[in-house]
């Protein structure tokens, strides 16, 4: 029962926080996104990698 009024509490205060700042979190968001895509396609290409060197 702690966890469950623990994360309502988290969650509705970074709610309160991204309305707040909200300038500040599209600025983190035009940043991190091209860095996220970048990271999750290298991994997702090494996997492939891995999968074809696998089946042969």
């Amino acid at each position: 029962m702690a966890h469950v009024i623990g994360g309502a509490i988290a969650a509705v205060l970074g709610l309160m926080g991204i309305i707040g700042w909200w300038d500040n979190f599209g600025d983190f968001l035009r940043g991190f996104i091209p860095l996220a895509l970048l990271v999750g396609g290298l991994i997702a290409l090494n996997t492939g990698l891995k999968l074809l060197k696998d089946k042969k």
